[in-house]
């Protein structure tokens, strides 16, 4: 519990965090920067930590001069890509041994070959969306792996997602974060943040689930 309390505080309360550690640390709080969004996009396990508030709090110190708005977008960038991509690799590296294919029982060759086909027909879109929803996010590389997704194709999503992801948060933090109402009810909007993406995706699965029984 004392865990799941500190990881809620972390998430809450980013921005008081974010500041403690730019009084801290100065320019090396990018290094901590990087490190956090790497380890929430390309650690399988570690899809707790507060990306997209932090990417919105991030913003709203570069509006206030705290932070350099080019530095901390290129640094994040590349944290996300690169965790992806490390996702991605984890999952085609492990997948196959995991299940050891044609020989175990828990492996379903047919279901393999639909998840490949799904990630090389509509896995853009996934990989991409997956960037605006927490959890989600963690995962969608990691089964683009599993699924063998072509590397060149994940690639390309990886980045347009990337940087649809950081540029678009960082630059509303930014824009909008210096904003007194914002500021006062930031803790409410980085719940919105977490939560209305997380029920669009149970909607989304309850409209195909029901249109599956339907048919």
């Amino acid at each position: 519990m004392d865990l799941l309390a500190f990881f809620i505080d972390l998430i809450l309360h980013i921005d008081t965090h974010l500041e403690n550690l730019v009084t801290t640390y100065g320019a090396g709080v990018y290094v901590i920067l990087f490190l956090i969004i790497f380890v929430e996009t390309g650690v399988v396990v570690m899809p707790f930590l507060p990306g997209d508030s932090l990417l919105f709090v991030v913003g709203a110190m570069c509006g206030v001069g705290l932070l350099s708005y080019p530095v901390a977008v290129g640094v994040m960038f590349a944290a996300a890509v690169l965790g992806n991509q490390s996702n991605y690799t984890i999952g085609k590296y492990f997948g196959p041994r995991v299940f050891q294919w044609e020989d175990s029982r828990f492996f379903n060759k047919k279901a393999f070959d639909q998840a490949h086909a799904f990630y090389e027909k509509h896995g853009g879109f996934t990989i991409v969306a997956a960037r605006f929803m927490p959890f989600l996010r963690t995962f969608a590389p990691f089964v683009a792996g599993v699924a063998d997704m072509t590397r060149s194709k994940f690639t390309l999503y990886d980045i347009t997602g990337g940087a649809l992801w950081v540029g678009g948060i960082v630059t509303a933090g930014y824009l909008f974060g210096g904003i007194p109402w914002v500021k006062e009810h930031l803790d409410k909007i980085i719940w919105a943040m977490i939560l209305i993406p997380g029920v669009l995706i149970l909607f989304g699965a309850w409209k195909a689930r029901r249109k599956a029984a339907a048919a």
